[in-house]
């Protein structure tokens, strides 16, 4: 049997898109600069200008499925992560825009084989978006370790499904998996 385990080395050739969404910008911006943080200490370039990191504003994080499925099936992107913060309030808008985005970012990454980071903080208050995006921590920092491991680990699945480390299984594909290449790709010791 074969053990695929991502890493956070070799990424330079490695390409990312990072999906915003500009709504709750006070919480949204400081997601960004933990994931841009985590990105530049692993050795990518983030840049806006550069070659390894492009980024999309959408104005709410209803928004942020859209764009990153756009993204992701345009084939240029290891992994795209995805930011944005809903508050609740006093509406059943937020039980809405909730379920919605994190669907609509799950079947991104279902549809498209591309990893689909979903970092949009569903909080009670500002108060706790807040403290999530900086204050105790800020987990834009974890996001960005989650989209360098898995960009990481498809590469590795998709070398050992198809031979070619930069293709991504097409939506719909279901590719068997040959047996000597699993075997070939990570030998486990025999016990």
């Amino acid at each position: 049997m074969a053990v695929f385990e991502g890493t956070f080395t070799r990424i330079e050739q490695m390409r990312f898109a990072i999906v915003i969404g500009r709504f709750n910008d006070l919480v949204t911006s400081k997601l960004l600069e933990g994931c841009q943080d985590c990105l530049k200490r692993h050795g990518v370039d983030t840049n806006p200008n550069g070659t390894q990191v492009d980024y999309a504003w959408v104005p709410g994080s209803f928004e942020v499925p859209l764009v990153a499925r756009q993204l992701a099936l345009s084939n240029r992107y290891d992994a795209i992560i995805c930011l944005g913060a809903i508050i609740k309030g006093q509406t059943p808008h937020f039980d809405y825009v909730a379920a919605e985005v994190s669907k609509g970012i799950a079947a991104t990454g279902f549809q498209t084989g591309v990893p689909v980071i979903f970092g949009v903080l569903t909080t009670d208050t500002m108060q706790q978006a807040l403290e999530r995006a900086g204050i105790k921590s800020n987990l834009g920092w974890n996001y960005a370790m989650s989209a360098l491991e898995m960009a990481s680990l498809m590469k590795q699945v998709n070398s050992a499904i198809t031979g070619s480390p930069n293709n991504h299984l097409s939506p719909g594909a279901s590719p068997t998996l040959d047996a000597t290449v699993m075997r070939d790709a990570a030998a486990e010791p025999a016990t």
